[in-house]
């Protein structure tokens, strides 16, 4: 069965670092800061980053005192733009099968799969950056 929509673990980091780093402020985020706040692998991380680098999604600075930071402003970064730099181009999912059994004639679902993939889509090309915020303060903000 297809999923009408996958997010790979390597698209929730990259979705998740650029959170962080469209709030981090204070100048350039570590890989090691990053997977600290994000609890996830260090290793894991840094792959993702190399790939938004190339992407110009963020810029990197090498060295001890260097990290990454956000390659344009942050408003002018879409969700959509973070996961297809990883995944590639979203599929607008229409069967969960994959090959339809019907002929592609009449889906059992109607055309449900076709309205929640538009929706997962224009969701994602028209959030930007600053209109997340950071989950991992929010969730330290209220502890």
């Amino acid at each position: 069965m297809v999923n009408t929509l996958r997010i790979s673990e390597a698209a929730s980091l990259a979705l998740h670092s650029m959170a962080f780093l469209a709030e981090h402020r204070d100048g350039l985020a570590s890989t090691h800061e990053m997977a600290s706040a994000l609890h996830v692998s260090e290793a894991h991380l840094s792959k993702v980053l190399q790939r938004l680098a190339r992407a110009g999604l963020v810029k990197s600075t090498r060295g001890p005192k260097g990290g990454f930071t956000l390659g344009r402003p942050r408003n002018k970064i879409t969700l959509l733009e973070v996961y297809e730099t990883i995944e590639g181009p979203l599929a607008m999912g229409s069967c969960l099968l994959g090959s339809p059994v019907c002929g592609g004639e009449k889906c059992i679902f109607g055309g449900l799969l076709r309205t929640v993939s538009r929706q997962v889509r224009n969701y994602l090309a028209e959030t930007r950056l600053p209109e997340l915020g950071y989950i991992g303060r929010r969730k330290h903000a209220g502890a």
